[in-house]
């Protein structure tokens, strides 16, 4: 969707890329130029899984309930299996959660801020990474709520993918140092979303691929320049050497 509103920047890689760090130079070099603000796009259900492992006592029971679900919700979208009513209940919240911060990053927008975006969401992978939970074309569910929340989460996501980003920064990261950056992450979770990065296209929004497994100063150096050039591009003045 064309549009007259200050940028919109995306930075999306796996976890273990960098991209928080990315996030805070890219967000902090933005501010140089004009009021720029963050936004997260994406679920965060990783996050509180993790926070729970982490609790005394109870943190490796609830750990190994939380793996034992990911590998059968793994299993059934590998089988294009619907899911059961309350598994379609926790999706479909997940993606009204999303779309209302996609909401309150839009009114930032609109009120002339530049947005810096921790991830966004997608309709080039299907089965999660930032692209809807449920399935219109999926089959074995004959439950007629389950269908209808699967076609109204895809019209969530095709209206928020019709803003393409201004500039996608995307972090390109292998395997083995996503898995050393980040111990806690299990390497079966974190090998589908690496595979799955270089397949993003965002509505055929402009994207740079950066190196993350390069040294952090050049990761930052390429990402703040692809910044750089954006913003200047659209106008807004090149900030002062002592400028921020």
């Amino acid at each position: 969707m064309a549009s007259d509103l200050p940028p919109l920047i995306a930075v999306i890689g796996c976890d273990g890329s960098g991209k928080s760090t990315v996030i805070e130079a890219v967000l902090a070099w933005a501010n140089r130029f004009a009021p720029a603000d963050g936004a997260h796009l994406g679920k965060q259900s990783g996050n509180i899984g993790r926070s729970l492992a982490r609790l005394p006592l109870i943190g490796g029971v609830l750990d190994r309930v939380i793996a034992r679900k990911t590998d059968k919700t793994r299993a059934k979208r590998s089988r294009e299996k619907m899911p059961g009513l309350m598994t379609a209940l926790v999706i479909c919240a997940f993606s009204l959660r999303r779309a209302r911060r996609f909401q309150c990053m839009m009114a930032l927008r609109r009120r002339g801020v530049i947005i810096v975006s921790d991830r966004y969401p997608q309709l080039d992978v299907a089965g999660g990474y930032d692209g809807p939970g449920l399935s219109v074309d999926a089959t074995g569910n004959g439950n007629v709520l389950v269908r209808w929340m699967a076609r109204r989460e895809r019209a969530l996501f095709e209206w928020m993918t019709s803003y393409r980003p201004d500039l996608v920064i995307r972090l390109n990261v292998d395997l083995d140092t996503a898995c050393a950056r980040k111990p806690d992450h299990r390497r079966e979770m974190l090998a589908p979303k690496i595979a799955a990065t270089p397949l993003l296209k965002f509505n055929g929004a402009p994207i740079v691929d950066v190196d993350a497994n390069r040294p952090l100063e050049e990761v930052l150096a390429a990402a703040t320049a692809a910044t750089t050039r954006l913003l200047l591009a659209r106008g807004y003045p090149e900030p002062s050497p002592g400028h921020g």
